[in-house]
């Protein structure tokens, strides 16, 4: 905290900067020359190059206007009170009009909103001619355009710096503070609209918003008083304001029109330490959980507070607040409401953050500080789901259709602040208990030259709209609504217009009903997409066309299914099922010599996470040749390579007893025989199609290829003993038995409680999916396994700090992205808390063994309640370097791939984070794509598609001949390649349907060795002078590469220009 404090407090030699250049703008603007009074219409007196900061809408209104030097300058805001903080730094400078340009009813009509806008025009050609000044521009403050500021920033070096904001003011005291009571009115109907009306003052709407917006101008000098007054109580009231407004700023929150600023957050802590909630003896930390924890548990939507101790009788009620604006804290005042723009959702938004940090807080599992302050949360990493509004002049006609005038009237005609709570209501209503929470985008002040028009509305970005699913019933295609009978059916008909229909349920009832379409997740994951856009078109005149839904782009990578698309959740279901009736025959199974005691899958398809589950295939026999032996199908060399049929693993452990053998062999050959008998009792009870092997036993069902590996518990530490020579028995570990132990007890268990994983949170599973699709396309898919990028994918889950757990494919691949990028991985073990079995002190022990040993671990350090000390899954790989390489790769992936979801300018392409950089390498060996079996599986799949010997849409059976399983040349060819030349080269390539591979030469490739005989391999002889040393034979390995890849090889191409000899 302290470390943070000292980062974002300023310097005293900034705050020198900054005064200096206040006293020189002080009096650049006490110099303004007069101008006589004109019609406050007549802009004639300006120069042509400024333009006045405000849309003149309607175009004219009545009164006088000239310059004057202001009555006084002060300073205001955050740099006065000592709570300003970097990066942005604001310093607020209060304007007071002159009494001459102001007239007594200046109040109405947007006559004094337009004065103070001519004025700030009229300082901003004074200040044009000053060289102290190097930039003008306007803005307003938090987008509310009745406020215009002008903001200056300095000559020189200090140019980005920092910035000052000139708001013109009103004299204290200048209109009395009933005048803008929100029941009351000040811009009037026959002004606003041109046509006549007779309507008494009495009867027009009231104007809450218009007269908040005047208010705020008459009171910044005494809310600083009363702030600084309640800041000299408590020693640490500016760092807890400045604590408080990081955590805003992480969030997003405090940037914007309606955000919760800085000045709020400031008069927060005041309203705190004023009603004792918190004491002045706080440290700042104290002072920032408190005030999170204040809002947590207070609904300023329901109950508003006020810091008015003693409000004068006509101040308005708390409950004529709440009649007027959806959040109310009052000022001390007691007239003005300070949260008169913040909408209902952004409030609740700030609830649930307070609510989510209050939640980790005090977790010992997570890094509270890190969480809470440094981690940024934009909204495409927090929501679920995003959608955004892209032409905001549609928003018109909403107004226009729900009949919005008198509240256009009051926003000035802002369209788009008028027809947002509206929205937000709708969608709301619509999506009810499928989403815990809607938040919007705020939108940001717009900054423009002075010698430019004002921006119109419909210029503005896009409006952003972030969801958060309840994962139960987001995806649920039926909406139930009322009985027939109910009185509450036209409320339901009249949200959901001709979608909703009368239905009779399997239960008897006949109710009113809304069905939306979707027969895979991957459809029934967009039915929220289907309400918004319905509602938006039926009751807000938002076409289709203007929303564009960004919540789901990403999961088209991995997408599957020819007739139905599909994410792969269909598939998994398929082979587990299938698996759990494979399990279920051999758990019966009579006639085995021993039982069996265990039945485990070891296979990333059976939790839900293999990138492209296997499908049940129906083999077109012609396509294959016969094996004369087995009468199994076997590859035709004429023909393109048969589609890949993946062996799904299966663990079956049998019971211990004493007639096993202590002797590895004999072992060996115990399992091949249980294989057999396998094999022959599921042909003769099932007719499975069986072949046993001494290492496995594959079996053929329903199209699915199944391969039991048979395991008994001793056969590890048989493996790691030893007899000596002088017949002592030595035990000692070795890579046989931790491969052995790694198959048959680590990987099933794993997959077990990944499985318990995905049944808690739906979208796990496609998450590792597009996890692992990324990987492997980046090349990485060697350096991170399956098992190892399961086990990141599931942390985001277990411990989602400071977000929530992903509740979409999208957003859960975003965070994957972030934590592989920026996570510590040289400080820190990433701890994955499976079945939350790990206690608070396990975490201090990980931890302290994790620092004790550092050096001797591996680089990416994954520690799971059953591997605390040697992180299994990562021991081999990533190295040093690759890990590098992988944070560099996902950074750069996530900065782009949200750039492309947000901004709709872009072109629409998500898959160009899946290409990987493909000129980083040394050389390219390219494959024939006919020999390639997964090709259909590639990032970018070819149009042009080949005959793979399988029957489409066929029915599954279990007998039949058996094809070969397993089979793919590219992963075949790769294996030569590693053992012939993984001394000289890396060599990469992405598994699911790449058609090259990369190479990379190791550095010391290129360094010539002393002539050795045993090591002359790939290597030439140089002799110089008396020395006979040796090269590498780049032209031999070339060639190699070409012949061992005969069939498969299409062309070798060598980048010799980036080869450093």
């Amino acid at each position: 905290m302290e470390e943070l404090l000292k980062e974002v407090v300023l310097s005293e030699h900034r705050k020198q900067q900054i005064d200096s250049f206040i006293q020189t703008v002080t009096k650049l603007i006490q110099t303004v020359p007069k101008t006589p009074k004109v019609e406050v219409n007549d802009m004639s007196w300006l120069s042509g190059a400024v333009k006045v900061p405000f849309l003149l809408l309607p175009k004219t209104t009545k009164g006088k206007f000239c310059m004057a030097p202001p009555a006084s300058v002060d300073l205001i805001g955050s740099y006065a009170l000592g709570t300003c903080i970097k990066p942005h730094i604001r310093v607020d400078m209060a304007v007071t009009l002159p009494a001459e340009v102001l007239q007594p009813k200046d109040f109405l009509n947007q006559r004094y909103p337009r004065k103070r806008a001519l004025y700030l025009a009229g300082l901003a050609q004074h200040l044009q001619s000053s060289s102290e000044v190097v930039t003008l521009r306007f803005s307003c403050l938090h987008g509310n355009r009745l406020r215009p500021i002008l903001l200056l920033t300095p000559s020189g070096k200090d140019s980005s710096s920092f910035t000052v904001g000139v708001h013109a003011c009103l004299p204290p005291g200048y209109f009395k503070p009933s005048r803008f009571h929100p029941k009351r009115n000040n811009i009037r109907t026959e002004w606003y609209t041109g046509l006549k009306t007779s309507n008494p003052e009495s009867s027009e709407p009231p104007t809450p918003h218009y007269n908040n917006s005047i208010l705020g101008d008459l009171l910044p000098r005494s809310h600083l008083q009363f702030l600084s007054a309640v800041s000299s109580k408590c020693s640490a009231f500016a760092d807890g304001v400045a604590l408080l407004k990081v955590w805003l700023h992480q969030r997003q929150l405090d940037q914007g029109a309606g955000c919760f600023n800085g000045f709020l957050a400031s008069m927060l802590l005041a309203y705190l330490l004023i009603s004792h909630r918190i004491s002045s003896t706080m440290t700042a930390y104290q002072l920032l959980r408190n005030s999170l924890n204040f809002i947590a548990s207070t609904d300023l939507t329901v109950s508003g507070i006020s810091l008015a101790k003693n409000p004068d009788p006509t101040a308005p009620s708390l409950a004529d607040f709440h009649d007027a604006f959806q959040v109310v804290f009052v000022d001390p005042s007691g007239h003005l409401n300070m949260c008169a723009d913040v909408t209902a959702c952004t409030y609740k938004q700030l609830q649930h953050e307070a609510s989510v940090s209050m939640h980790f807080w005090d977790d010992p599992s997570v890094d509270g500080f890190h969480c809470l302050l440094m981690t940024p949360k934009p909204m495409i990493r927090t929501s679920d789901h995003v959608f955004q509004l892209c032409d905001l002049v549609k928003l018109q006609s909403s107004c226009k259709k729900q009949n919005l005038l008198c509240e256009l009237m009051d926003h000035s005609g802002d369209y788009i602040h008028t027809a947002l709570p509206f929205i937000l209501s709708l969608l709301q209503r619509g999506l009810g208990q499928r989403i815990h929470l809607l938040a919007h985008s705020l939108t940001p002040s717009p900054v423009w030259s002075v010698e430019s028009e004002a921006p119109k509305y419909k210029t503005q970005p896009p409006l952003s709209f972030g969801l958060l699913l309840n994962p139960e019933i987001s995806a649920a295609v039926l909406e139930r609504g009322p009985p027939a009978d109910s009185s509450k059916v036209p409320e339901f008909r009249q949200l959901w217009g001709p979608r909703s229909e009368l239905r009779r349920f399997q239960d008897g009832a006949i109710t009113e009903a809304v069905l939306w379409e979707g027969k895979s997740m991957y459809q029934k994951r967009l039915v929220p997409k289907q309400i918004i856009t319905h509602l938006l078109q039926l009751h807000a005149d938002i076409p289709e066309s203007s929303v564009r839904f960004v919540g789901a782009l990403v999961d088209d990578v991995v997408k599957m299914g020819r007739e139905v698309p599909s994410t792969g959740e269909e598939e998994s279901l398929v082979v587990v099922q299938s698996y759990d009736d494979l399990s279920r025959k051999l758990w019966k199974l009579e006639g085995l010599p021993l039982s069996i005691t265990a039945v485990q899958g070891a296979h990333p398809a059976l939790r839900y996470t293999q990138v492209f589950p296997p499908e049940p295939l129906v083999l077109d026999h012609s396509f294959f040749d016969r094996d004369k032996i087995s009468r199994s199908l076997v590859p035709k060399d004429v023909k393109p390579c048969p589609q890949y049929i993946t062996p799904i693993t299966v663990i079956c452990h049998m019971e211990g007893s004493g007639k096993w053998p202590h002797d590895r062999l004999a072992i060996r050959h115990i399992r091949a025989a249980f294989h057999i008998s396998l094999a022959e009792l599921l042909k003769k009870d099932h007719n499975y199609t069986c072949r046993p092997c001494p290492t496995h036993l594959d079996v053929w069902k329903n199209g699915l290829a199944f391969r039991i590996q048979v395991a008994y518990h001793r056969e590890p530490q048989v493996l790691r003993e030893r007899v000596t020579a002088e017949g002592l028995l030595v035990v000692r570990d070795n890579e046989e038995a931790q491969a052995l132990e790694m198959a048959t007890i680590h990987k099933p268990l794993l997959t077990s409680m990944l499985h318990g994983l995905q049944q808690q949170h739906p979208c796990f599973g496609a998450v590792c999916r597009l996890a692992k699709r990324w990987l492997a396309a980046q090349l990485f898919s060697d350096e991170i396994t399956e098992d190892a990028a399961d086990l990141l994918v599931a942390s985001l889950f277990l411990q989602p700090a400071p977000f929530t757990a992903p509740g979409s494919p999208q957003v859960g691949f975003l965070r994957f992205l972030h934590l592989l990028s920026s996570f510590d991985w040289r400080n820190n073990p990433l701890v994955v808390n499976l079945n939350n079995q790990l206690t608070a002190a396990d975490y201090t022990e990980i931890k302290n063994d994790f620092m004790a040993s550092r050096d001797s671990l591996p680089v990416m350090f994954l520690a799971t309640p059953k591997d605390k000390k040697l992180s299994l899954w990562t021991r081999r790989a990533p190295s040093i370097q690759m890990l590098q390489r992988v944070m560099m790769v996902a950074a750069e992936s996530l900065k782009v791939l949200e750039c492309q979801l947000m901004d709709g300018s872009q072109m629409q392409d998500v898959r160009v984070v899946m290409r990987p950089p493909l000129e980083a390498y040394d050389v390219l060996i390219h494959l024939n794509p006919n020999q390639v079996p997964l090709l259909g599986q590639a990032v970018d799949p070819p149009a042009v598609t080949f005959n793979r010997g399988v029957v489409p849409n066929g029915a599954p059976q279990s007998g039949g001949p058996l094809p070969v399983i397993d089979y793919n040349p590219v992963t075949l060819y790769l294996m030569e390649l590693r053992e012939a030349f993984g001394d000289l080269a890396l060599f990469f390539c992405d598994p699911y349907g790449g058609t090259v591979i990369s190479v990379l030469w190791k550095p010391k490739t290129f360094v010539s060795a002393p002539f050795k005989t045993s090591q002359i391999t790939a290597r030439t002889v140089e002799v110089m002078g008396e020395e006979v040393k040796t090269i590498p034979n780049f032209g031999a390995i070339l060639e190699d590469f070409r012949v061992l890849g005969k069939g498969l090889v299409k062309s070798v191409e060598a980048k010799t220009e980036k080869w450093a000899f």
